[in-house]
């Protein structure tokens, strides 16, 4: 598969026509490995120097939105380098020069930025109910099983089971497992031929990962949203949809919000809380009803609601700052610190208050009420030079 893939690379610098198969625009696990499996596939079994190249349907920067996608390529040892994505390739401009043979794969609806490119397409290969309004008029394969490589894998093996080496068995072995959820009878999603082809291929490679190893690994990583920006966060699984100009966003966040609820049973101290009103569903703002609680109180019960949220899911957060101190404690010596840094400063002060500004009583106006004084170019650098040459004098008695 890597030698395949840096071939792929290289025939893009060449001017001559190629088939793209191309995954949806989500590129989930499966239309990713149905995109790298079938293009594999074709290419091996293609006697005409054809060239035959997959292509992730997202930009390079999204990968890491897809944790599962990252983690199985790093797992079957297949770098990323050597993916070709969707803003990496110029598909309308090949189009127009009629070099383009598309092959769609996990979807047969072209969006309308790409409607363009629906004379283009020669085959599709689908496991969703087909739309016929949209259909590209082209060969389609659509059979509704658990997973698309699931009917990847099945071309394979009737076609040319010779071709397939470990590395391509355990990204379709993998992918069937978790769109089929573990293969579970109680779930439902997994149909004969979704079974069937598991079994070959751990029958072909007994190596294969366990289903449940593999299955809880994909699983975990598919939703770990740890080391992604806000930004990455909401785009993770973002769905949209559009009428008349306007588009709404939905996202979903894997995780659970409880720092709310912390604050609102808080007793010590008491924030006596009362909810203010909010445009925004998901975000709620509270007016705080006791104002002595500075932001020095709030940090050590957040801090704690954290440390008991990492600890009811097992996930490592590091030594908290107030381990082993309780919460009273910690506003005592907040407290004690303020007062004995500034003197005369309040506890619930954040900052001193500045001092006012003093009157000047040699003059009725202010020096620079006409304008700031006129300095030459001449006039500041001579101070400059006196300042360096006063800082040298300065150091010169000091090491005397």
């Amino acid at each position: 598969m890597e030698d395949y893939l840096q071939g792929c690379r290289v025939a893009l610098q060449e001017s001559r026509p190629i088939h793209v198969v191309l995954g949806n625009e989500a590129c989930d696990l499966d239309s990713m490995v149905s995109a790298l499996a079938l293009a594999f596939y074709l290419a091996k079994t293609t006697e005409a120097e054809e060239v035959f190249v997959p292509v992730l349907n997202i930009k390079r920067s999204e990968l890491p939105l897809r944790g599962d996608n990252v983690f199985f390529l790093q797992k079957t040892h297949i770098p990323e380098s050597l993916l070709i994505f969707r803003d990496e390739i110029d598909l309308h401009a090949l189009q127009q020069a009629g070099q383009l043979t598309l092959i769609l794969v996990d979807h047969h609806v072209l969006p309308k930025s790409d409607a363009a490119l629906e004379e283009a397409v020669a085959e599709v290969l689908d496991h969703r109910p087909i739309d016929q309004k949209h259909c590209p008029p082209c060969h389609v394969s659509v059979e509704l099983v658990g997973s698309c490589a699931t009917l990847v894998a099945e071309r394979i093996l009737q076609g040319a089971p010779e071709i397939l080496d470990r590395q391509t068995a355990a990204l379709l072995h993998g992918t069937i497992i978790l769109d089929c959820v573990n293969m579970d009878p109680k779930i439902g999603k997994a149909t004969l031929k979704d079974n069937q082809y598991v079994e070959n291929l751990e029958a072909l490679f007994p190596n294969l990962p366990k289903r449940n190893d593999i299955f809880d690994s994909l699983q975990k990583a598919k939703f770990d949203v740890s080391g992604l920006t806000t930004e990455q966060m909401l785009r993770k699984d973002q769905k949209t949809v559009s009428r008349q100009g306007t588009k709404v966003a939905i996202s979903a966040i894997y995780m659970d919000l409880e720092v709310c609820g912390v604050l609102e049973r808080s007793h010590s101290p008491s924030l006596k809380l009362t909810p203010a009103p909010s445009i925004h569903p998901n975000l709620q703002a509270y007016l705080q009803g006791n104002t002595q609680v500075s932001r020095k109180k709030l940090l050590p019960l957040l801090q704690e609601a954290l440390s008991a949220y990492f600890d009811s899911t097992n996930i490592p957060s590091g030594q908290p700052e107030t381990e082993g101190v309780s919460r009273e404690q910690v506003d005592k010596e907040l407290d004690r610190a303020g007062n004995s840094l500034i003197p005369g400063l309040s506890q619930d002060e954040e900052e001193p208050p500045l001092p006012p500004t003093p009157m000047n009583s040699l003059v009725d106006e202010c020096p620079l009420d006409q304008g700031l004084p006129k300095f030459s170019a001449e006039v500041i650098f001579e101070k400059c030079s006196q300042i360096s040459l006063s800082e040298s004098t300065t150091a010169s008695r000091s090491k005397k």
